[in-house]
């Protein structure tokens, strides 16, 4: 049964289309109901349904912007516009924004079943098409070009020429298309995991990610030991512009659809294909401060500075990498403790173990250099074992020692983590505090002047304060509004333009919602109080 909600700022005819519709005949159920746009983007929000079937005209937000609108918050659901005005231009619009149905009124009940049955199909083949297993010839020949670009560890020169040549091969196999010249890429690894926290990504995964993929930008990718790692292409402005919508839309597919979480991890942009094997490294770092939870992450959002050359971390030091970064002190400790014992069994070389140690040290540095500050970084090297004797024959009386160093580090780099959210937090709210009468003024906006993603602010802001960035903006600018109507003799549509509201119904609606009354009668009751 697929939820729906429905928008239109006719009370009659949206509670007619509510009662005559035999909706749970024809499988949608609703779930909610709206009168104008504004009201339908927050009920999206909450509800999260299958399809919003929504007026195209409507009061504070049109059909067009709450479309653009919701695809900021819920790329993966469906939208359905009913519409009075017969305007080819304006149903162009609508395309855009991948609409699945376009339909004029008057709709009689019969004709809106008839449709709805349609929509249901469609998102009937949609699911199945995410979770079907495909694997023609021409994937299977991108993914043998694709995995030892993005995965071997030893890519010879990175000189122009030979980008030039992986260009060429990729041009012969149709991967991407013509290479453009103002052609950027991004990495992309993702886990699927089940409600037990167990990975149960298969091969088919890659077919419903690429399903997602090619509604954005061009892609290819493969499975491999429990991920899918999608190479992504597009101008370096489609990629800042999309990445956020691609994943919120891979996070919310996988839920509904297939009822499990994901994890995702995406490295920063480049500009050659020679390059690829280091974006993958940036993704899989990235990826590994999600743990196994539901989580996504860019690993520019976390790490200030570039990857450092990975060739000489093999095996154990990535695992220890990838529990300073995701995992617990306790997982920690438990790993190193059962790698130490295999070492004291002679399992390792005198010589073998004098290099993993001195490469523990580079790895536990590499993750606190890149996520700590100085300060931070210097208190660890000042008891890191190498200020000690390390090269002993025998290697076991200093074993406590990296255990110790190591968890220091954990506890370090969680420290950090936390500082730099409050920070970043912080700096939203300033940004709020000093421009809310800016009308352009957008989580998308702030996210890009701060450096950050639109996900990964949004998630901070939410566990930080509780409430959502648009929460804090609407609160700010009916504070400040408030102030304004008692204060002084400001017309109501010059408060409205002060406080950032272009539209004067919109500022009222707001107001009412947040104060209990409407801007006029606010100001009445407070001078009736003698004020």
């Amino acid at each position: 049964m697929y939820t729906v909600i429905v928008a239109d700022d006719e009370e009659e005819l949206r509670k007619a289309l509510i009662r005559k519709v035999k909706w749970e005949e024809v499988g949608f159920q609703v779930i909610g109901e709206a009168e104008n746009g504004a009201e339908a983007l927050e009920l999206v929000g909450k509800l999260e349904p299958d399809l919003l079937l929504s007026d195209i005209k409507m009061p504070f937000m049109s059909g067009i912007e709450l479309a653009r609108a919701v695809r900021e918050i819920r790329p993966a659901m469906q939208i359905a516009f009913l519409s009075g005005y017969d305007d080819f231009a304006y149903a162009q619009q609508a395309i855009q924004y991948n609409i699945i149905s376009y339909m004029l009124k008057p709709i009689s009940s019969i004709e809106l079943t008839g449709e709805l049955k349609n929509i249901k199909t469609k998102i009937d083949e949609r699911f199945e098409e995410f979770t079907r297993h495909s694997a023609e010839k021409e994937k299977r020949g991108i993914a043998e070009f694709l995995m030892p670009l993005l995965l071997d560890s030893f890519q010879g020169n990175v000189t122009d020429e030979r980008n030039e040549s992986l260009n060429q091969a990729a041009a012969r196999l149709g991967f991407l298309g013509e290479v453009s010249k103002n052609q950027s890429y991004a990495v992309m690894v993702i886990s699927f995991w089940d409600h037990s926290g167990k990975n149960c990504t298969t091969e088919s995964g890659v077919n419903s990610v690429d399903m997602i993929l090619r509604k954005y930008v061009k892609h290819a990718g493969f499975y491999v030991d429990g991920r899918i790692v999608s190479l992504l292409a597009a101008t370096k402005s489609s990629l800042e512009k999309y990445l956020h919508i691609i994943v919120e839309d891979i996070s919310q597919s996988v839920r509904r659809i297939m009822n499990r979480t994901v994890s995702i991890g995406i490295s920063r942009t480049i500009t050659r294909l020679v390059n690829c094997h280091e974006a993958y490294i940036e993704a899989m770092n990235a990826v590994s401060y999600t743990g196994k939870s539901e989580e996504v992450h860019f690993i520019a959002d976390i790490e200030r500075i570039g990857t450092f050359d990975q060739d000489v971390v093999q095996g154990t030091v990535n695992e220890v990498e990838s529990l300073l970064r995701g995992g617990t002190p306790s997982e920690l400790e438990k790993y190193l403790k059962t790698l130490f014992g295999r070492a004291e069994q002679e399992e390792f070389t005198p010589m073998m173990v004098q290099l993993l140690l001195v490469q523990i040290v580079a790895a536990v540095m590499r993750v606190a250099y890149a996520v700590a500050d100085g300060d931070s970084v210097k208190r660890l090297q000042s008891a890191s074992p190498l200020q000690v004797k390390m090269f002993y024959e025998d290697t076991r009386p200093v074993w406590n020692q990296y255990i110790s160093f190591c968890l220091n580090a954990k506890e370090i780099v969680a420290e950090q983590r936390k500082k730099s959210s409050s920070i970043l937090c912080s700096q939203t709210l300033e940004i709020i505090e000093n421009r809310y009468m800016d009308p352009e003024l957008s989580l998308v906006s702030v996210s890009s002047e701060i450096a950050v993603s639109p996900n990964y602010l949004s998630a901070l802001i939410k566990k930080m304060t509780g409430n959502t960035f648009v929460d804090l903006l609407t609160r700010k600018r009916i504070d400040v509004s408030k102030e304004l109507l008692l204060g002084t003799n400001m017309k109501i549509r010059e408060i409205s333009d002060r406080c950032g509201y272009n539209d004067q119904h919109y500022f009222s609606y707001c107001f009412k919602k947040y104060i209990g009354v409407s801007p006029n009668a606010c100001r009445k009751e407070y001078e009736e109080q003698g004020n």
